[in-house]
């Protein structure tokens, strides 16, 4: 179906493989932590009021996550392509299913988190620099302009010319933050579980509610509970989108997916454990500003250096994640150009660096649009439901796909038992959300159906358009 490269022939890729393990799984981990660990628990403690129950939200999230990443995996060796999940959905459900996707990421999903990245670099940054405050210098009609934006649209600017010099360049700044991320987490991690003492404390409860209230009120609330903690350990699939560009892809990108998701739910769960060991409960879900690290900090420190030091954290941790996004993301756009769905300039690769610049550039255009118009926030909410809604379908293209292509038949129990599992599991994460936000369903809808009439825009002007000469992908 695809018109894209054969991996069977290196010499016809347009994007070179150039990545190894180290940085796919880097890109993986990276793009997964962001702010969230450091915010969301006070979310879910408020929907879970048990030290268990947190703690159970979290263990849910990684085996969601891990489950959904290994599925995965079968995708990356069947198709090791540039797109990724875009190309799973291509191949499972059509141009269009693939098209639906690829646009409600240029809509919202990527640019959108791209923009609420740089925004929030902005504002911790405001922490160490006060002269950079949200109050807004000018306002353009639904734009505005205040120092925090400034700085996230710097941000975004620099890493996509960064990412858009060299890929290797774009790797080697993500294994540096990812490292420096993960050595965050582990001292968080080990100041609160050698510094605080509640869980050895005889007042200290893990009891959850009683048995009769389990099935029903407690499960609801644990689905909703988990919403947040499953988008704080989101972005794991973006590798995916990199597969042709690294070296060895059926055996490394599924790796990097189990290895990078494993490491950083494993961490997100193990810092929770601190969190509750320095904070009681209600001092996680009523933090100020749901800040639940510089919470935990503030109480073991009395000097009043926990702010700015969980600002420099947070410095570096949202740093790291926004340049796995801009440097993963683009390759959505480049694919569904490449394959005649959407604008042939995007489909092109800089014949001296051989990387998607166009995509890029567009990418990070309207990335800024976004931060400037200050909706990301509420498009990302509306959005959500899209979002576990394409892992469900891509999950559900992975069973359908199988009957035809011998890399996706299932080998084992958990090939026949995982992806159904995982998809059960996110469907149960769904209704919670519906129940607590009703219109989230109707705002998703709204968003991906606006990608239906774009579709069949650019469908009848590639069956109107003269066939390609050359080789697909490289500008002149």
């Amino acid at each position: 179906m695809s018109s894209a490269p054969s991996p069977g022939e290196p010499s016809a890729r347009s994007l070179p493989p150039r990545l190894g393990l180290l940085d796919a799984s880097t890109i993986v981990a990276g793009s997964m932590i962001g702010s969230g660990i450091f915010i969301v628990s006070a979310e879910a403690s408020r929907h879970v009021p048990s030290a268990l129950g947190l703690l159970l939200v979290w263990a849910f999230t990684g085996v969601v996550t891990v489950a959904g990443a290994w599925s995965y995996g079968r995708l990356a060796v069947a198709f090791p392509r540039a797109g990724g999940q875009y190309v799973y959905l291509r191949e499972a459900w059509g141009d269009l299913g693939g098209f639906l996707y690829g646009w409600a990421m240029l809509a919202v999903i990527q640019t959108g988190t791209i923009a609420a990245v740089g925004v929030a670099f902005g504002k911790y940054l405001g922490v160490l620099v006060p002269a950079i405050t949200p109050e807004p210098w000018v306002r353009l009609g639904f734009l505005r302009l205040s120092p925090v934006e400034l700085v996230g649209l710097l941000l975004i600017a620099f890493l996509t010319a960064w990412n858009a010099a060299s890929v290797r360049r774009g790797a080697v700044l993500q294994n540096v933050f990812t490292a420096a991320k993960v050595l965050s987490l582990v001292g968080l991690l080990a100041v609160c579980l050698l510094s605080g003492s509640r869980l050895h404390s005889p007042a200290f409860r893990w009891e959850l509610p009683p048995a009769s209230a389990l099935a029903g009120p407690f499960l609801l609330a644990f689905a909703v509970a988990a919403v947040q903690p499953l988008f704080a350990a989101d972005a794991w699939n973006n590798v995916t989108f990199l597969s042709e560009e690294v070296r060895d892809p059926t055996r490394n990108v599924p790796a990097a997916l189990v290895l990078g998701t494993g490491v950083v739910c494993l961490l997100y769960l193990l810092v929770n454990v601190g969190y509750l060991n320095v904070l009681p409960l209600e001092g996680i879900a009523k933090a100020p500003q749901d800040r639940v690290a510089t919470s935990a900090v503030s109480v073991l420190t009395a000097n009043g250096a926990a702010p700015k030091l969980m600002a420099a954290v947070i410095l570096v941790s949202t740093f790291g994640c926004l340049n796995g996004l801009i440097l993963s993301g683009a390759r959505v756009l480049y694919a569904m150009s490449r394959d005649g769905l959407f604008v042939s300039r995007l489909g092109r690769v800089s014949p001296r660096t051989r990387i998607p610049v166009a995509a890029l550039v567009v990418q990070a255009v309207w990335s800024g649009v976004l931060a400037l118009t200050g909706q990301y926030g509420d498009l990302l909410d509306f959005v959500m439901v899209a979002i576990l809604a394409f892992y469900v379908v891509t999950i559900a293209g992975r069973i359908r796909l199988a009957a035809r292509i011998p890399a996706l038949a299932p080998r084992s129990w958990a090939d026949r038992v995982v992806p159904g599992t995982y998809s059960v599991l996110v469907l149960f994460v769904c209704v919670g959300l519906v129940a607590l936000k009703p219109a989230y369903p109707l705002g998703s809808l709204a968003i991906v159906a606006t990608g239906v009439p774009a579709y069949l825009f650019f469908a009848r002007r590639r069956a109107l358009a003269p066939p390609a000469e050359g080789a697909p992908g490289t500008e002149g």
